[in-house]
């Protein structure tokens, strides 16, 4: 029993040591840094990352290793994040404990003027000094205290046993600044924690709130992802509304998804317009709102812009983002394998999808985006570069049936480079990929066709041998005697038959491969017919030669199709950017392409709307801050002594000489205490020494 009673209390002493060891630890300066520290860091990570994007911008952004390593840390909604939210509470213990700690001390020392100092203690003060004063005990006395309340300090004054104590305090709001500060900062957090997401946190762990990760329309998502008015003091969510469109909920953005917030009210977008700068970047957005109450009906317009949010019923409305808001398209899908050259007329619309059928296939159009001012960088006609509008596109992803996709952008224009147009068309084959373009030059019209037409020709390897056996028929005619022989003849037509089948296998093999598969394709043709040298050299530039005019010899021919009689330098031009695209087109990763047409351009606004009972406590506590650290800084907390005994201990007629001790503290060391204390000891002694009895009237200033 006396070994367990001893252990226990050995326990219990224990527990003494530790509770006063935390409690310091926690009301600590060091603790206080490290946290403001550590919040400093955050915020300044949650200012320069942009908060609350989609998961994927962020994934192209910074890619697959740091994108992860970002969201563990919630970098990315870095304001409402388990660790940061829990550093506030552990600020707001620890500065709420140094208060508790030192705001009684600090009261009791405003309103104390330390009448009990003793001699020995003043001696040993940095300010001290002693002089004898030839007045009685009680004139000097008089004397300290009207020169300290002339100088601004409060004064009491204490008899005791042969000997007077004045004491004066003065700055006493200093302390009261420190008290300000301190709990300005407590206002601030608690402010700020009624702003968070911590009570919706608490309610999505105890089960009351789900989170929902779908995609889907707002009537679906479950009544348990859904928050009715009032049901948060305060959050902060977001939505996008198209310009003709109305909403009444927020989403609010919380781990992997989202819960709704629904309002008291509907928002109704009636116009949205976008000023931009000359590089394409966007001036400022505003958006005209109709704001009706769903209570009462009643109606309000208002306009609101960037930085100028609008507030209603008690939410703040901000003007946050702009995007596309459904923009209706038209295109023609044209087929680049299969049947080449045939295209179909569709319609679209952005943030939709549409499935199709081409060529015995199923496709899938995604439809992400679409952009009206497309302004790039490039070079003038001096060698200057200069920003160059490229005219309205359009993003997509085009999926098919195995669920593949790849996204492009595609232009609704032709962009001139160098005196030529070409349709342009970007494509990204993976996340975070570099975008490659597709240049198809413009005909005459302005318009894919002919290329499509040339392209489809030289798919067609009846109409590519045709086309070679013509040639061929004509670079070798026969003479009139071998024309004669019929048996020569003949001979004669299986050779241009099959020299035309091999040069339109040669021209399938550039139009499919590209022209190295097609130089390959010759060079082996050479080795097995043991062909090297210089009759080798000569073979290769001849056959080269030959697909050169049954490549042009097709394109002429296109454009007989299409009645263009008159041949000119610009198809000459047009023939040569033709074929670079070709060799290209295998690489392309597309069955389709798609050359958007026409366009209503529809937008839509993205509005943050705020519900923040806590701001108000916000700016109280910034208040109380800046108000605390002005009095900390610039009122001086100080103390002066002034002790007056005879000038032998012995001496007990009060009329004889003094001895006067003055003794002073600052609670800021600094050389302006240094001057004044000086002034008024100097001033005091001038006062109360041989020619005290006709004191001038000057006295020192209060520094």
């Amino acid at each position: 029993m006396t070994s367990q009673a001893q252990t226990a209390q050995t326990a219990q002493k224990h527990q003494r040591r530790i509770f006063p060891r935390l409690y310091t630890w926690l009301t600590s300066m060091n603790l206080a840094i490290a946290l403001l520290s550590i919040l400093a860091i955050a915020s300044i990570i949650g200012t320069v990352l942009k908060q609350n994007e989609p998961f994927n911008n962020y994934l192209i952004e910074f890619g697959p290793f740091w994108y992860e390593v970002f969201k563990t840390l919630g970098l990315f909604d870095v304001y409402s994040v388990s660790w940061f939210v829990a550093i506030l509470l552990f600020l707001l213990a620890s500065t709420s404990a140094c208060l508790i700690r030192n705001v009684p001390g600090f009261m009791r020392d405003i309103r104390s003027f330390r009448l009990n100092a003793q001699e020995k203690s003043l001696k040993a003060f940095p300010h001290s000094r002693q002089f004898e004063a030839s007045l009685d005990r009680r004139t000097v006395a008089e004397r300290a205290r009207d020169l300290l309340q002339h100088l601004g300090y409060k004064a009491r004054i204490k008899e005791r046993d042969a000997e007077t104590l004045v004491a004066a305090r003065k700055g006493g709001l200093n302390r009261i600044g420190y008290i300000l500060t301190h709990l300005g900062m407590v206002v601030i957090l608690v402010g700020g924690l009624i702003d968070s997401k911590m009570y919706l946190k608490t309610l999505v762990m105890l089960g009351a709130v789900e989170v929902e990760t779908r995609d889907m329309p707002v009537s679906q998502v479950p009544a348990k992802s859904q928050l009715q008015p009032g049901a948060l003091n305060g959050f902060r969510g977001s939505v996008n509304i198209p310009e003709g469109k109305w909403g009444d909920v927020a989403f609010i953005g919380l781990k992997d998804g989202y819960v709704v917030q629904n309002l008291p009210f509907k928002v109704e977008v009636d116009d949205f317009f976008v000023e931009f700068y000359d590089t394409g970047m966007p001036k400022s957005f505003n958006s005209k709102l109709t704001l009706t109450d769903k209570a009462t009906g009643e109606s309000t317009q208002e306009t609101i812009r960037v930085n100028h949010p609008l507030r209603y019923k008690g939410y703040n409305i901000f003007q946050s983002s702009f995007g596309d808001g459904g923009t209706e398209l038209t295109f023609d899908a044209w087929q680049l394998t299969g049947d080449v050259g045939t295209h179909q007329e569709r319609e679209g619309k952005v943030n939709e999808e549409r499935r199709f059928d081409f060529g015995g296939e199923t496709y899938t159009l995604e439809f992400r985006d679409f952009s009206l001012f497309n302004v790039n960088p490039t070079e003038g006609p001096d060698g200057s570069t200069e920003n160059t509008n490229f005219g309205p596109s359009v993003t997509f992803r085009l999926r098919d049936a195995s669920g593949e996709a790849i996204e492009y952008e595609n232009y609704f224009q032709p962009v001139e480079f160098d005196g030529t147009r070409y349709f342009l068309s970007g494509v990204t084959k993976e996340v975070g990929g570099q975008q490659k373009f597709l240049f198809i030059p413009a005909d005459r019209d302005n318009s894919v066709e002919t290329f499509m037409a040339f392209y489809a020709k030289l798919k067609d390897r009846e109409a590519v041998a045709a086309i070679a056996a013509d040639l061929i028929g004509q670079t070798t005619q026969a003479t009139a005697q071998e024309q004669q022989d019929q048996g020569q003849d003949e001979n004669r037509q299986r050779m241009q038959t099959a020299a035309a089948r091999s040069i339109a296998d040669l021209v399938s093999t550039f139009v499919n491969e590209g022209f190295a598969a097609l130089a390959e394709r010759v060079d082996q043709s050479l080795a097995e017919r043991g062909l090297t040298g210089e009759q080798a050299g000569q073979a290769r530039d001849a056959t080269f030669q030959v697909v050169q005019q049954v490549l042009m010899r097709t394109y002429m021919a296109v454009l007989n199709e299409r009645g263009i009689e008159e041949f000119t330098e610009r198809d000459t031009s047009f023939f040569e950017d033709a074929l670079d695209v070709i060799t290209v087109i295998p690489g392309y990763g597309s069955p389709i392409y798609l050359r958007p047409k026409t366009f209503n351009h529809i937008q839509s606004t993205g509005l943050e709307i705020t519900r923040a009972p806590g701001m108000f406590w916000v700016y109280l506590g910034s208040l109380m801050l800046v108000a605390g650290i002005f009095m900390l800084f610039y009122i001086h907390y100080r103390r002066l002594w002034v002790l007056i005994k005879p000038s032998t201990v012995d001496h007990d007629d009060e009329s004889g000489g003094q001895r006067v001790v003055v003794a002073g503290t600052d609670a800021r060391k600094n050389i302006d205490f240094d001057q004044a204390f000086a002034q008024f000891g100097d001033e005091l002694e001038r006062q109360t020494g041989s020619n005290g009895q006709n004191p001038s009237s000057s006295a020192p200033s209060a520094g």
